[in-house]
């Protein structure tokens, strides 16, 4: 087990409002979230001295924009802003997801070299197609890709998801139930971007983006940030708001060896990698998690990560979801809170606050009763993929 296991929490969460084309610049928007954060907890300003963060663009196409403040909030931008840049001490930024920035801050933590860390990501979308290929020219992989529409992450899962209905007979309809429930608990999120329900038809009848992917098998684009303030456990418990313990985390390293983005067969490996190494640190089983938050970049992820995560079979994910296991009423609550597909996408920060909502009782209409513990798993299980296990304080 990690050595540190459950002496890490998280103490405080903060949400700025998120939206498409906002009037603010992304700048005022992390601030907002991270002093939401600290008031969660009950601290100010001062208290910070840890900030990381990812803050790469999340665009393959269009105009991708690097103005600090307005298309990026880089930690030294951001703790000028806040007033903290003199008494920090340690920053961090990661080309990988947020979520591996979040293990980064836990360590620093445990090892001593500060006690007080916000971890956010701010995200904001710039004018354009998300996934437009511009260029002139496909150099390296591309050529080999770009010229048959295959440059994008739609066109990457459409064919995992393709692989995996043929190999075990499923089709999109198995899957609208989960998207419809998924709607469902969006709904009761505050922090959800959407806010009308979602059927089973309308599921059906959505815009094809790369065949079996819809549009709405795709997590929503949205401008805004979330916040986490981590400090000690034994810290945390003198805070405002029940503390989440961090029990366990573990890192992906499986790169797509085939050359190819990802494939089926290199998500499950990956995802049971990350599984494996979550399950040793945490000292945690499959079946003692009371609710999984699974990424959700691309919908086809949720059935392939419970599978990865050793929940279900390969090859009964979809069934899992079909049967409404994963409903809030279900075996296995999942996406409690719509996940990246509802709440918008965070790149990771929605998972690790739902689990933190749901083990310290906060989650209102849609909190699992009595949610001891919550898994979050983060990418696509490949190379910088993450997950948690997250802990109710007791």
């Amino acid at each position: 087990m990690w050595a540190f296991s459950n002496k890490i929490a998280v103490a405080g969460i903060g949400y700025s409002a998120l939206s498409r084309r906002p009037q603010r610049p992304l700048m005022s928007l992390a601030v907002e979230a991270c002093d939401a954060a600290l008031a969660d907890a009950g601290l100010t300003r001062k208290d910070v001295n840890g900030l990381v963060t990812s803050p790469a663009m999340p665009r393959y196409g269009g105009a991708r924009g690097t103005i600090d403040g307005i298309d990026v909030v880089t930690p030294w931008a951001l703790s000028e802003r806040l007033g903290t840049h003199r008494h920090l001490a340690w920053t961090g930024s990661t080309n990988a997801m947020v979520t591996q920035g979040f293990q980064e801050a836990a360590m620093a933590i445990a090892s001593g070299v500060c006690d007080t860390v916000i971890v956010y990501r701010a995200l904001h979308v710039p004018q354009g197609s998300y996934v437009n290929y511009e260029s002139k020219y496909a150099a390296a992989g591309d050529q080999f890709m770009a010229p048959y529409g295959f440059s994008v992450p739609p066109s990457w899962a459409g064919t995992v998801a393709r692989r995996y209905f043929e190999l075990y007979g499923y089709s999109r309809a198995d899957f609208a139930r989960y998207i419809a429930d998924n709607r469902a608990n969006t709904l009761k999120n505050p922090n959800g971007f959407w806010d009308k329900p979602l059927t089973r038809q309308d599921y059906l009848d959505a815009r094809m983006i790369a065949d079996p992917m819809s549009i709405l098998d795709c997590d929503i684009p949205v401008d805004g940030c979330a916040a986490l303030l981590l400090t000690s456990t034994e810290r945390a418990r003198d805070l405002r708001c029940k503390p989440a313990l961090l029990t366990g985390f573990s890192a992906g390293t499986h790169p797509a060896p085939a050359g190819l983005p990802m494939t089926l067969d290199d998500i499950w490996i990956g995802c049971e990698q990350v599984a494996q190494r979550l399950w040793q640190s945490s000292g945690v089983r499959p079946e003692e998690i009371d609710t999984a938050q699974v990424y959700d970049g691309f919908a086809p992820f949720v059935y392939l990560w419970l599978e990865g995560l050793g929940i279900v079979p390969r090859g009964e994910g979809l069934a899992f979801l079909r049967d409404g296991h994963g409903s809030l009423t279900g075996k296995l609550p999942v996406n409690t809170g719509g996940g990246a597909l509802g709440e918008g996408r965070l790149h990771g920060m929605t998972q690790l606050a739902e689990s933190v909502i749901q083990v310290t009782d906060r989650g209102g209409e849609r909190q699992v009763p009595g949610a001891r513990r919550a898994v979050a798993t983060i990418s696509n299980g490949l190379t910088k993929s993450t997950a948690f296990i997250f802990s109710r304080d007791e």
